[in-house]
């Protein structure tokens, strides 16, 4: 607590808070990418410490939120199956399929199982070797090395009962993917520290000057949302767009050579579909040729679900899509803290403790009204000023 202390001092906060109000001359549109960090703006109640015409905007930065419905339903399809051992990390037990969940499936008497890493899985595999044992393998960059490494460690060791359902995405695309869409209001990044602590940030500097935007490396206590914003407010104000370290006692610029390496050994990019969002070329991984007998979805005979071209909650009116681009806020769908809560969510970000609407519902009620009273405040006496100098 004593490290985590250090980034959350208010009189620390209060002085970055004000720097950032003395560069800030204009409207500015930021997305925090991660929803780690989604989650400590909303809970901390940042947005109240920033100038009224500096907003933020949620991204898509949560693996079970962006999942999309099909590789639900393939994993609902598996675990339902006899002399199935089906594992996954909690979260992901209640998130929707196109018609239930896989609590349901636990409900009906499936064998699914909460493990906190994929090696748990996989010791579960030599343990029940008249089971198949599956992982749902979800996740950034972060994950990737550990979910090769269990894929790496069955066929070093002929575990052949155990197999990836694998729901892995890589972020760049998805900054371009948002970058490029003719709806984007976005003006800067800050970019997941803790993707860049495994991949670096070597791809972000093209992304940067490509589309004019700084992207800020960011790590997750207030202090380091605060500075990730000052420096990204500092290059919009001076014209320059580049790509800046917020987070450098973690990140690198290279990353973790070691965990990239067995990332590419074990796995090869594929284009991915985005619950809510669409296809995005290039933005997922899938197991190499080498590591295919390990595949749930060609062991299991399933669908192919790089074919889905478009996974969205449409029928559902959820609008986690729009919320994921920065487009609407939580606040504005019609389901929100109504028929859509954590014990019933509709669309996925109510599921994970990561997911924009899951912090709004948890933190929001106080924090958002006092940021909005602020808001509302600095408006009215900008008014009453422009009125006097009239």
């Amino acid at each position: 607590m004593k490290y985590m202390h250090e980034y959350r001092q208010a009189d620390t906060i209060k002085q970055l808070a004000d720097k950032i109000a003395d560069v800030t001359s204009q409207p500015w549109t930021i997305m925090e990418v991660c929803g780690g960090q989604t989650n400590a703006i909303v809970k901390f109640g940042l947005q109240q410490f920033l100038p009224s015409h500096i907003e933020l905007v949620h991204g898509p930065g949560c693996p079970v939120c962006v999942t999309p419905v099909d590789i639900i339903d393939n994993a609902i399809d598996i675990a339902a199956r006899p002399n199935v051992i089906f594992c996954s990390f909690g979260d992901m037990l209640r998130v929707p399929g196109s018609a239930k969940d896989l609590q349901s499936v636990k409900a009906e008497g499936g064998d699914i199982r909460i493990v906190y890493s994929p090696m748990d899985a996989l010791k579960l595999a030599q343990k029940h070797p008249d089971k198949e044992v599956v992982f749902l393998a979800i996740g950034f960059e972060t994950t990737a090395p550990a979910n090769a490494m269990a894929a790496y460690q069955a066929r070093a060791k002929g575990i052949n009962n155990f197999s990836l359902l694998t729901s892995q995405f890589l972020v760049p695309p998805a900054i371009e993917a948002m970058c490029q869409s003719p709806q984007s209001r976005i003006q800067g990044f800050l970019a997941a520290g803790h993707v860049c602590t495994i991949m670096g940030y070597e791809s972000y500097p093209q992304l940067a000057e490509k589309y004019g935007v700084p992207i800020v490396v960011t790590g997750f206590e207030p202090l380091d949302i605060l500075q990730g914003i000052f420096l990204c407010v500092q290059q919009l104000e001076q014209g320059r767009s580049e790509v800046e370290n917020q987070y450098s006692r973690v990140v690198s610029q290279q990353g973790n050579v070691p965990a990239q390496q067995m990332i590419t050994e074990v796995f090869e990019c594929q284009s991915q579909s985005w619950r809510g969002i669409g296809h995005i070329p290039h933005s997922g991984l899938r197991l190499r040729e080498t590591f295919r007998p390990f595949d749930a979805g060609q062991k299991f005979g399933l669908p192919d679900r790089i074919s889905s071209a478009n996974s969205t909650d449409d029928t559902t009116g959820c609008i986690s899509g729009e919320i994921m681009q920065g487009l609407k806020k939580p606040c504005d769908c019609i389901h929100f803290a109504k028929q859509c809560r954590p014990e019933s969510p509709i669309g996925a970000p109510m599921v994970s403790s990561e997911g924009a609407c899951a912090a709004y519902y948890r933190y929001a009620t106080f924090n958002e009204s006092v940021a909005f009273n602020k808001r509302a405040t600095a408006q009215t006496s900008e008014k009453t000023a422009k009125r006097r100098d009239q």
